[in-house]
């Protein structure tokens, strides 16, 4: 007989699916990070643009993934206490302009306080009610706005890991987020030393064209997955842990391919519930638990996309996200 569970118990029913298997973290950490150096190095070879092109575009999937894992390690799911583990790991976080220092606390944070009205935004993008948008002044609004605009997600690479991760956070504490500077400083040195090498061709394909691949769909995956059509908002009085998980975080469905390339990151709802989930086991835990197969579902076909991408406010009323079309069918509001 199938148990409807909720709330703790369904967090404890995640417990079993928690325990890694140390040998598959590394072979999945060290496989991706020795194909993304190879990519990344084919990038630098002689050959004809179009074998760059698609080294490039290989190597910014390969980050994607390797970004995943990292992940993962920062949630202590896997090679938690691990010497080599922890060294690598900062490293990579430099190098894709998510240090250790702001990347951990601000995704713990959003992990804690994940679809909760009137929170700070700290670990993701803002979400304000219709009537706050409302009472904003036309300044506050335009903020708002560009903050969830589809070209702000596309170049993520720029506007939230190069700055608001990195030149943010140096500008507000270097002494605390001294990491991010170094990471900022490491990032323009190689693209010096890359310009030096190969010229501007070398700093697209071996540094500019990864990080905007896999900034760009980090940054849409994170937007989407608590951005879509169903998705739901609560006061921090009426919120729930479980439920935020199950009904405010999608399954992002996704081909093979793009679920090795994003490493299982689509079973989000999962990974919601219970952190410590390694990634290579958040399906079987889908699988197992019947209360995790009907949770809300987007991808990335256009139509869904357009549908995440055009959800700006959380209506009270109604109970859904609605875009500006429909605030300004209701009410004359000066855009």
């Amino acid at each position: 007989m199938t148990t409807n569970r909720t709330g703790k118990d369904l967090v404890l029913a995640t417990k079993p699916f928690v325990r890694e298997d140390r040998k598959r973290s590394w072979l999945y950490s060290l496989t991706t990070l020795g194909l993304l150096i190879a990519a990344l190095a084919a990038t630098m070879m002689q050959f004809p643009f179009i074998a760059k092109l698609a080294f490039s575009i290989l190597a910014g999937l390969l980050l994607v993934r390797m970004f995943v894992i990292y992940h993962d390690h920062q949630h202590y799911a896997i090679l938690h206490q691990s010497k080599l583990a922890n060294i690598i790991m900062k490293l990579f976080g430099g190098y894709i302009l998510a240090p250790s220092s702001i990347w951990k606390r601000s995704h713990d944070f959003h992990h804690k306080h994940n679809s909760k009205l009137h929170i700070t935004d700290i670990g993701s993008f803002p979400t304000i009610t219709k009537d706050q948008y409302l009472d904003m002044s036309y300044s506050e609004r335009k903020t708002y706005l560009i903050m969830r605009h589809p070209l702000n997600i596309a170049f993520g690479y720029f506007s939230i890991f190069m700055y608001s991760f990195c030149v943010h956070s140096v500008i507000n504490s270097s002494k605390k987020h001294w990491d991010c500077g170094l990471a900022l400083a490491f990032h323009f040195a190689f693209g010096t030393f890359l310009v030096a090498f190969g010229g501007f061709s070398a700093l697209f394909f071996t540094l500019m064209l990864p990080h905007l691949i896999a900034c760009g769909i980090g940054s849409y995956l994170f937007y989407a997955q608590h951005n879509f059509p169903g998705a739901t908002f609560r006061a921090s009085h009426d919120w729930e842990y479980s439920y935020a998980a199950i009904t405010s975080t999608s399954h992002f469905r996704m081909n093979p391919v793009m679920r090795w390339f994003t490493a299982n990151i689509g079973f989000h709802h999962v990974h919601h519930l219970n952190s410590r989930v390694p990634f290579y086991r958040l399906e079987e835990a889908t699988k197992a638990l019947p209360e995790l197969v009907d949770a809300p579902v987007t991808s990335f076909k256009l139509s869904d996309v357009a549908a995440c991408l055009r959800l700006k406010l959380w209506d009270e009323e109604r109970g859904k996200m609605i875009g500006m079309k429909e605030l300004y069918k209701e009410v004359p509001v000066e855009a």
